[in-house]
Parts: C-alpha cells; structure tokens; sequence
C-alpha cells in the first residue's frame, strides 16, 4: 500500500489514515449521509437530466479559458483551496504543478472533496504507475458528469502547468461551485445570487460579478459580517481603503472561518479585472462555509411556521372559549327574567313590562345574535385551519360546544316567546278586568241608589191608620212597586255576573267586589222578603178599601215603564264599549242610530203620560178634590220624568261623540294595519328570494374563488342596504303594537314569533258582555212590552188595567232578558265551537253569519319577517365562511384555481339534488372520472372504503364538498409533519438528542423561543444535561401524536 503521508497524523474519516494501524481512506461505515449531504446539493439532483447536461457542458467548457487567466493568481488561489481539503487528510502541497504529478495526492484531494472512495493506487515509482494513478483520477472526475477536453494523464504526469490548472479549475467547478443552486438557478448564478442576497443590507456594496465587484474588499467583508457580525466591525471600514479592507476579510477568514487565504490583496487592487475564477473559488469556500447556518436557519424557518401555526390556533381557542363563556352566560342571565310570571295590578305597570322586553329585542338581543354567528364562523374558521395544518380537531370545554349553545339559544327563544305571549295575556285581562270593574261599580252605584229607602218604605204601618181609600191606594203602589222591582232583578244578576267573571279572571280586588256583591244580594233577598210581607197585609185589609183613583194608577202603571226605559237608555248611553275592528264600531253606530229614531216616539209617550197627570188634576180642581199632593201609585213625578228625559237628550250627543272618536280610532288602526301590511307583503317574498338566491349561489360558484367571495360580499352589503326597510317594518310594528291591534286580514306576516289575536267578547255571562258595546233599547219595544199604543183620550175600566200591567211585566221581564241576556248558561247567546284543525285546536265564541276565519297558506316557510331576516344574515355570513373555508385550503395546500374548478364542476355534475352534499354511489362516480381506479372488484372496493373513511370518518353517508376539498388537496399536496419538525429541531440542537435554552433563544426569535422553553419537557435520557429539554415529545405534541 503506497503512503499519502507520514503514519500518526490524524484522518477525519476513522482510523489513523494509510498506515500500519489503519487501511487506505478508512472511512465509518455508519456515516450519516442526511448530515454530510448539502439540502441545495440534493434539490440540484432533482434537476431534469437535460439541465445536467448543460452543465456538463459548462464544466467542459470553462477548462478552455484557463489560459487566459492570471497564472499567478489562479496558481495561489488554487494550491490553497486544494490544501484546504488536504490538510483534513493531514497533508498539503507546495507546487501545484509538481506535486500531482504521481496522482496520488489527486487521488487523496478528490476523496476527501467527494467522501467516496477510490480505486487503490498502484504502488511504484514509474512513469506507467504515475500515469495509471492519474487517469483513476479522471476516470472518477468523468463519473461524475464532468467531460474532460485535452486533459489527459500525460500531460499532468509531465507537469503541464496549463492542462494541471485546468483540471483543478474543473475539479473546483463540479465538487464546489456546482452543488451550488439558489431557486433553480445554475452555480455560477446561483453563488453570485447568494452573494447579493446575503449582501444587499449594506452600504456601498453592489456584488454584480465575481471581478470588479470585490476589488474594495467591502464585499468579503460585508458576507463575513452577515453571518458572525462580532467577527467585523463593518462601520469602520472605509471604501477608500481596499487594500486594509481585503486583508482584514482574508485573516479573519483565515482565522475564525478555516478559510486559508486564497487571495493576494495588492494583486487584487492593482489588477483592472481581478480573475473571476479565483474570486469564485475563494467565494465558494464561504459558501460552503456558511452553510450550515443556512441550514439552521431554514430549520429555525420551518419551526417558527409551525409555532407560529399552533399560537394562532391557540388564541382563536382562547377566543372561542371566553366569547361561548360570555354568550352562555348572557343566555344563563336572560332566561330567569323571560321565566318570570309574577303578575301586575295595572295595566301601566304591565305595560311597562312589555316596554322593558320590546327594550330587550331591539337592543339587547341583536349584538347576542352576532355574537352567536361570530362564534360559530370563528369555531368553522378554527376547525379549517386546524385540519389544514395537519392538526387535531378542537374540542371546547364541556358545555361549550356549539350543539351546547344552540340549545341555549333554542331555550332562550322558548322562554322569550312564551314571556311575550303572557305578557299580551296578562295585558289583555287586566284591561278586560278593569272594564268589568268600572261597570260592575256603575251598576252598582245605579242598584244602591234605586234601593236606597226601599227597605225603610217597606217596613212601614201606615197602613193600620189608614182609610179604605187610602189602603187602596197603597195596594196599587205596592202593585208599581213589585213591577219596578221585577224590572230591577235583571240588573241584580248581571250584577252577580260581572262579579263572578272578576272572580274567575283574578281581579286584584275581588274581596271588595264580593263584600259588595253580597251585600247587594243580601239586600235584594230583604227587599223580597219585605215585599211579599206587606203584600199579604194590603191584601188582608184591602176588602175594606174601594176607593182609587183610577188617573193616578193609568199614570203610575205607564210612568213606571218609561221611567225604566229612560234610565236603561241612560245606562246605556253611559255604558262603556270596547271594539277590534271598523266593522264592529259601524255596527254600535248603526244600533245607535236606530235608538235616535226612536226619540220622536218616546217623546209622544211622555207627553201622554204628562198628559194623564193633568187630567186627574184637572178633575181633581173640577170636583174639588183636594189631593195630597203625591201620585199615591207611584214616586215617579212629572219633575222626574221631564229631568230624566232632559238627561236623555244630553246624553245622546255625547254617545255621538264617543261613537265618532271611536271609528276615527280603529279607521287609523285600519290605517296602520294596511300601512304595515303593504310593507310585510314586499320584505317578506324578498326575504324569502334571497334566500332562494344564496342557496343558488353557493351551488354554482361561477369564477375564481375571490371572485365569489368578493361577489357574496357584494351580495351581503346589498342585504345589509336593505336593513331600513326592516327597521321601517319595525317602527310601524311598533305602532301596531302601542295601538293594541292584535290581528291583521290584510296580511299573513308578522314581526313577532307566535304573536296570539285576541279571544272573542262573545259568549261572556251579564248583558253588557254579549257584544262589544250596546246602544240603548229602542222606545218601540217599551211600547211593545207595556202595551202602552192606545191614544191618552182613552180610558181603560180598572181590571182591564190590572190585567195588563201583569203582562207587561211578565213581557218587559221575558224581553230584556232575552235581549240582553240574564247572566246565566242556559241564556248565553253564543256558543263555544269546538276544537278544530282550522282555529289551531283552540276554542273560539261563534258569532251568528260570520264564518270562522281560516289560516292562509305560508308564503315562506317562517312567516315571522325578524325570524327570516335573522336567517338570511346568518345565511350569507356562513356561505362568506365556506368560500373563505375554501380559499385557506386551496392556498395552504397549493391548490391552482383550474384544479378547485375542476373540482367543483365534478362535485356539481354528480350533486343532481343539489343538496351540496354527495352519496356513496355519486362519490364513486366523481372518483372514477376523476381516475381513481375504484371499480366494483375487490380492490376497487378496498381503495373506496379506505377513501371513504378519510372523507366521512363519522360514517354519514355523505361527503361534503369542503370534506372532498380536504381530500383532493391531500392526494395532491405535502404538508408538514412531526418528524420533519424533530429533524428540523435536531439540525437546531448540532445532532443531539435534546436542545437547550440558549440554542433555542439564539436560533429562534424571542417570543417562540420563550414558548418553546415554557412547554417543552426536561429530557430525560441518558446523555441528558443539566437543562436539557426533550424537543421530540414537544414536536409529537404539536401534531397531536402525544400530549405536552
């Protein structure tokens, strides 16, 4: 074996080098070749073959010009970039002309610049041995695609200082120049791109060539300072100085780089264009030399993507997090209050409650709204990004999930709809209880009245002193006084009626209206009692009476009935009314009217009965009768009728004057109602197409991505215009609402969810309840129940009289009744219908000749125009998220946009129910024409199964198009992976096992760096230093594989 050098020196390949202790070129065996080998030099044997050969045809030609280079320079330059290498092999040379001249230290520079090994040398002295050790020389340069031209092993046996030159040269460019790629460039451009890359920050400096760009020296320096900045004091150096400037660069290479100085610095400056093939050489020795930091620097690049990655991802979690929090919480607060049943007394005080929840849905609740669809895009947005950068899915804390605030929301809305239903309830019974309270106190202030004395006048004996004429008389008193009495019953029973529904409707003063009730009753059960009493005493003294007057008792038996017909018109043109609809206050007008007709009439009867009276007073002063003064028959006095029927006539304008304010009333109600619905009838079917418009939308997808997106924008800010016009629906609703009109024929929409019309007035027990209002009895059916037609001139005989009295009683008592209704069951005019399909299952009071009203068919499938609006927000925003969705992936993965088109368009074609979702078997199908090979034999089968549990892991049944999206980047992109980042963290920490602290804050930036060190566990294996930290575990983390 021939001896390279002297046995001892040290070989950085193992062993001792060629020697007694150690074979030729002994390398290790288990080098690792993934270290060793440059990542540039690895991505420049991707290369096309073609691009090689144009390389080698680079190689071939760059020998030629050694001629014309600078011997001297080329000569230093080259003997010292080839010492650089020997002198790893533990030798050198002193004359590169000489010295491989035998071949075998060629032999030993190329196997230590290649790491290969060569054949072994021949051993021996001569010219042939010489010659052969040469040409293996050439024979491995040729094996590396270097084509060598007019070199052969003679002339570097014979010393040719030319053709010596030009085989180092050509070594140089394959083994140190060559390797040398920055973004597909070739060597020569590629180091020259590197060198104006790592040089563009500094003053002074325009690297352009490998010549005149570096006679000042600023250029060495500024590649030195890029990379150890405390080696070079750069703002000192003066361009004016190249000389100090290129020596200072070369020592400091020489010193803390091991990069021998290659270069002379005065025959730089002196020469008008330095060589560039010595220039490249000494350049190329920096290269290399730097590179390992570049390549810590793209594996501190990768880890920082990836960090940065994962504290992006972490703070949408925290944001998710504390944004569900504050929501959940909200509805937690929200819905006790919506719950809460606790009833008012007054209407203002209800009223004010539902001020207090109109407050709530137009201001506290909108911004919950967005919130609630921020949250669910941001969860998408969190989801995409997790799965797009290969990490698991995120799952929020218990209760926090989006199901979980839905089902909030879902209760929350329960609770809201119910609360609004009560309140409209609980606002409509207290105005109906303080309708009935107002007049059952009317009726009873009208009763106690009437009654006031009545016991006393009773209870009394005059009828023991008195003569038989006089006892007469007070039989036909007593008679007026049981007619009036029966005409009264009918107010008693509405009186207990009234007082009975207040009960059933939980008045909050039912205990004073049933003191009162039953004191009534109790005084009304006296008055009977007494009544019949002194009956039976008249009568039993009444065969020794003859003598009446028969004027007085034709007066008292028509003054009676008037007298009540006045003061029932009175009531009634008192009686309060409550109406819904023009249609009903029409026919309170119309009733009103017919009353007014009958005055003429009335007026008649009264001037008869006045008439009677001075009849008897005429015979009376005709007969000198004197008189006490008093109809003996009855208390009601000409004064009184004359006063009542002057009541009367006051009374009648202003009923006009209420009817009137009152149909101005529901004529701007009607108003409204057709006003709101004509706006209803416009927003709702536009809603309603928009909606359609987006689900058309987000299936066609016409245009790039951004186009879409930009388009659904657009779309959404034309959606977001149109919000006055809801607003306009909304104030007008609002007016509906303070004008307490409960339904609307004129359209189907409403604002509201579940908005109850208000029940029917119909069917209530007491005659003021039968209707909305009643106008006063016409003067025609008191003449029908009293019998009273016949002219004044007439003078019935006394039985006749009698008789009629009694049938008019009977007659008055049957008529008002049954006009009116008594208050109980069996009298109600109207009846409860029963629960039917066409009413909603609710029964409702029938009126005669209205037909029952029936629901119209739903325009869209939520009639509530807010309810509607709400889903077409959240409608665009989601459809917005999907096409952002889409556009993360396609940029993450590097998807082009022909391939996401293509994608959709098969998606598309094999959606036919455009559900955007496809089947099993319209899966297969897009896969198929889309060239995977999974036809129905077994392997076909086994390729769809396992594609299928890639793209529906929940086993659907569907894949969705994001789903199909995520797969397709998948089969066509690369993503980062937990042990490229523990191969990146290897780089980082020089080889080992672990890294520390401080190689994390120098190679990472500060904020990641801190983050790595806070999450990292200590190392424990058994090469584990004092604050070693274990970077494997943390990289398994990253992605999932393990926990931190």
């Amino acid at each position: 074996m021939v001896d390279y050098h002297s046995v001892g020196q040290p070989y950085p390949y193992g062993g001792n080098g060629p020697g007694p202790n150690g074979d030729y070129m002994a390398q290790e065996d288990d080098w690792d070749r993934d270290l060793l080998l440059d990542p540039a030099w690895e991505k420049q044997q991707r290369k096309p073959a073609r691009q090689k050969r144009f390389l080698g045809l680079a190689v071939r030609l760059s020998v030629l010009p050694i001629s014309v280079c600078s011997r001297c320079s080329c000569v230093r330059t080259f003997t010292a970039w080839c010492n650089s290498h020997l002198r790893k092999a533990g030798t050198q040379i002193e004359n590169i002309d000489e010295d491989f001249r035998d071949g075998l230290k060629l032999m030993l520079l190329l196997e230590v610049i290649s790491g290969e090994r060569l054949p072994k040398p021949e051993r021996g002295k001569m010219r042939v041995h010489k010659i052969n050790n040469v040409n293996k020389a050439l024979d491995f340069i040729a094996s590396k695609g270097v084509k060598l031209v007019s070199i052969g092993a003679e002339e570097i046996v014979d010393g040719n200082a030319k053709m010596t030159l030009g085989m180092i040269w050509t070594i140089i460019l394959r083994f140190a120049i060559q390797d040398i790629s920055v973004e597909e460039t070739s060597a020569k451009e590629g180091l020259l791109l590197w060198c104006q890359r790592k040089t563009a920050p500094y003053k002074n400096v325009n690297v352009q060539n490998f010549h005149i760009s570096w006679k000042d020296g600023l250029a060495f320096n500024a590649l030195i300072h890029r990379h150890r900045p405390e080696l070079i004091e750069y703002d000192k150096l003066r361009k004016d100085d190249p000389v100090t400037n290129l020596n200072n660069a070369f020592e400091v290479a020489e010193k803390y780089l091991d990069i021998p100085k290659m270069l002379d610095a005065e025959d730089i400056v002196n020469t008008a264009r330095p060589d560039e093939k010595a220039i490249m050489t000494y350049v190329s020795s920096f290269y290399h030399a730097f590179s390992g930091a570049q390549k810590a620097e793209t594996a501190a690049n990768r880890i920082c993507k990836v960090l940065a990655v994962n504290q992006e991802n972490e703070h949408l979690m925290e944001d998710y997090e504390k944004l569900a929090s504050d929501l959940l919480e909200w509805i937690k607060r929200t819905i006790p209050w919506l719950e809460d049943r606790s009833p008012q007394k007054t209407i203002q005080e209800m009223q004010q409650k539902l001020e207090d929840f109109r407050d709530y849905r137009r201001v506290h609740k909108p911004p919950k709204v967005q919130e609630k669809c921020q949250l669910e895009i941001n969860f998408n947005t969190l989801q995409t990004k997790l799965r797009l950068s290969n990490r698991p899915a995120f799952m929020p804390s218990e209760g926090k999930m989006v199901s979980d605030i839905n089902n909030g929301w879902q209760h929350l809305e329960q609770a809201e709809k119910g609360y609004e239903e009560w309140l409209l309830n609980e606002i409509r019974r207290l105005e109906r209880l303080d309708h009935l309270a107002e007049k059952f106190r009317q009726k009873a202030s009208i009763h106690e009245a009437w009654t006031e004395g009545k016991e006393a006048m009773l209870k009394q004996k005059d009828y023991e002193t008195a003569t038989l004429s006089d006892i007469k008389a007070l039989i036909r008193k007593h008679e007026a006084f049981e007619s009036d009495l029966a005409a009264h019953q009918d107010r008693v029973e509405q009186i207990a009626a009234i007082a009975q529904e207040l009960n059933e409707l939980d008045y909050y003063d039912s205990p004073s209206v049933n003191a009162r009730c039953q004191k009534i009753c109790d005084q009304w059960d006296v008055l009977g009692s007494l009544t019949h009493s002194r009956r039976e005493a008249l009568e039993k003294t009444e065969k020794q009476l003859e003598t009446i007057d028969e004027l007085h008792l034709e007066y008292a038996k028509r003054a009676a009935p008037f007298n009540n017909w006045m003061e029932s018109a009175m009531e009634d043109l008192q009686d309060m009314f409550i109406v819904h609809t023009i249609e009903e206050i029409e026919g309170l007008i119309a009733a009103h009217d017919q009353f007014k007709s009958t005055l003429p009439d009335a007026d008649k009867e009264r001037e008869a009965i006045l008439g009677i009276q001075r009849e008897a007073q005429r015979i009376a002063d005709f007969n000198s009768i004197k008189l006490s003064g008093n109809n003996p028959y009855t208390s009601v006095t000409p004064q009184i009728i004359n006063s009542k029927w002057e009541r009367v006539q006051q009374l009648v304008p202003k009923r006009d004057h209420a009817l009137l304010d009152e149909q101005s009333k529901q004529q701007s109600n009607e108003h409204l109602r057709r006003q709101f619905a004509s706006q209803a009838n416009i927003v709702g079917p536009w809603i309603q197409t928009k909606m359609e418009e987006i689900g058309r939308i987000s299936i066609e997808m016409n245009g790039t991505l951004e186009d879409q997106l930009n388009h659904l924008k657009q779309y959404e800010q034309s959606i977001v215009d149109y919000k006055p016009n809801i607003d306009l629906l909304e104030q007008q609703h609002q007016l509906i609402q303070e004008a307490l009109i409960f339904d609307n024929k004129h359209t189907n929409y409403t604002m509201e969810v579940g908005a109850p019309r208000p029940p029917s007035l119909e069917g209530r027990r007491g005659r003021a309840l039968t209707r909305p209002g009643r106008a006063a009895p016409g003067f025609g059916s008191l003449l029908r129940r009293s019998g009273c037609t016949r002219r004044v001139q007439q003078r019935p005989t006394v039985p006749s009289l009698l008789v009629r009295a009694s049938q008019s009683r009977g007659s008055a008592a049957g008529e008002s009744r049954g006009v009116a209704g008594s208050g109980f069951p069996s009298r109600f005019p109207g009846r409860l219908k029963p629960e039917s399909p066409s009413n909603g299952g609710v029964p409702h009071l029938a009126k005669p000749g209205v037909p029952s009203p029936r629901p119209s068919p739903h325009p869209f499938p939520l009639q509530h125009i807010r309810v509607g609006w709400e889903q077409l927000l959240t409608t665009i925003a989601r459809t917005i998220n999907e096409v952002e969705n889409q556009i993360l992936t396609r940029d993450a993965k590097g998807i082009s946009q022909e391939q996401m088109q293509e994608f959709r368009a098969s998606f598309n074609h094999f959606d036919k129910d455009h559900s955007g979702a496809l089947g099993p078997e319209e899966f297969k199908a897009c896969l198929i024409s889309l060239g995977y090979d999974v036809e129905n034999d077994r392997q076909g089968d086994a390729e769809f199964n396992r594609i299928m549990s890639v793209v529906d892991p929940n086993n659907s049944g569907i894949v969705t198009f994001q789903a199909f999206i995520d797969f397709m980047s998948r089969e066509t992109t690369d993503t980062d992976t937990a042990d490229q980042v523990i191969a990146s963290f290897k780089v980082l920490a020089g080889d080992k096992n672990y890294i520390t602290a401080e190689e994390l804050r120098r190679e990472l930036p500060p904020d990641q760096a801190e983050y790595c060190i806070a999450r990292m566990a200590p190392y424990q294996g058994p090469d584990a230093v004092p604050g070693a930290l274990d970077y494997k575990s943390f990289s398994t983390a990253l992605y999932g594989e393990s926990d931190l």
